[in-house]
């Protein structure tokens, strides 16, 4: 009887060996690094706008209200002033530090207060359906016909310009976004086999609305309320411009934006500077959510760990 020659390793049918395990633990730490380089960025934005805006009384060079009438308008670098003066000889990046404080108030407070309105108005209409889920999504409908912009703004001349008013209005303007999607969310969770078996066991409705429902919608609402404070930061900025946020003196980067119109031509980093802050606030909140969504989107992960499984593959 003849023996049977074992398989030479690499053979057709020879199982494939495995990496080392440093090699994977590299791995997937390059994969994960990778998968949340936008999650990071953003974070490290908005992580370093908050701390700037906590620390503004400790690093701040001067005191953002005081005037130097013989220093206006002063270029970068110009007489100790690190980012120049403004319009009424004020330092910039004293006024651009603790105008940090206002655009993450009047960005973060409406999104939470729109996503608890709004997040409720959803789940009560997507919940009970019927008419009132008819009459209110009617009443969304209206407020979408009108521009954000133009609809907020109405807000802030009938209240009057101040930072109240522009919170109300931006709350007033993104309660329909929130309504909206939770209420969506909520239709089709309705139908899932988990909500049907807690109501054959009779649990009440409050129960199933806010104890099987509302957990399953914090994944999406998450990302939505991240993506949309940097919206509110551009909104927020915008009406400020215009005059309907903080009154002057107080630090606002909308409200620098345009009070630097005066000095465009000559000093045109006065309107520059304040206006690239709101931009990078925005677009790390951006990507924040955009990180933040590819952690919790299931399909994301899927396709993350397909390509990993492929890149290990290969590497074999």
């Amino acid at each position: 009887m003849k023996a049977t020659a074992a398989a030479p390793p690499g053979a057709a049918g020879a199982p494939a060996a495995r990496p080392p395990a440093r090699t994977r633990t590299r791995g997937r730490l390059a994969r994960l690094s990778a998968g949340n380089a936008t999650a990071y960025l953003g974070g490290g934005i908005v992580a370093a706008t908050v701390l700037v805006a906590l620390l503004a009384p400790l690093i701040a060079p001067y005191d953002p209200l005081d005037t130097d009438p013989a220093a206006i308008g002063l270029g970068l670098f110009g007489d100790g002033h690190l980012l120049g003066t403004d319009e009424v000889g004020r330092d910039i990046l004293s006024r651009l530090m603790y105008g940090a404080r206002m655009a993450l108030l009047v960005a973060i407070l409406p999104t939470v207060l729109a996503l608890a309105v709004g997040g409720c108005i959803g789940l009560f209409s997507g919940y009970v359906g019927g008419w009132a889920d008819s009459v209110l999504m009617r009443v969304f409908d209206v407020m979408f016909s009108f521009p954000g912009i133009l609809l907020a703004l109405g807000i802030g001349v009938a209240l009057g310009p101040s930072t109240t008013s522009l919170i109300v209005a931006v709350v007033v303007v993104t309660i329909p976004e929130f309504g909206r999607i939770v209420r969506g969310n909520v239709v089709s969770l309705r139908q899932e086999q988990y909500v049907e078996a807690a109501s054959a066991l009779g649990y009440g409705h409050r129960r199933i609305a806010f104890r099987h429902i509302a957990p399953n919608l914090l994944g999406g609402v998450v990302v939505f309320a991240t993506l949309q404070t940097g919206r509110n930061v551009i909104l927020s900025a915008s009406l400020a411009f215009l005059g309907l946020g903080a009154q002057p003196p107080t630090p606002d980067w909308g409200q620098m934006l345009s009070g630097g119109r005066a000095l465009l031509v000559t000093s045109p980093h006065v309107a520059t500077l304040p206006g690239l802050a709101v931009v990078v606030l925005a677009v790390g909140f951006n990507l924040l959510g955009d990180g933040v969504r590819d952690r919790l989107d299931p399909r994301s992960r899927r396709s993350r760990a397909a390509k990993s499984d492929e890149t290990g593959d290969e590497a074999c």
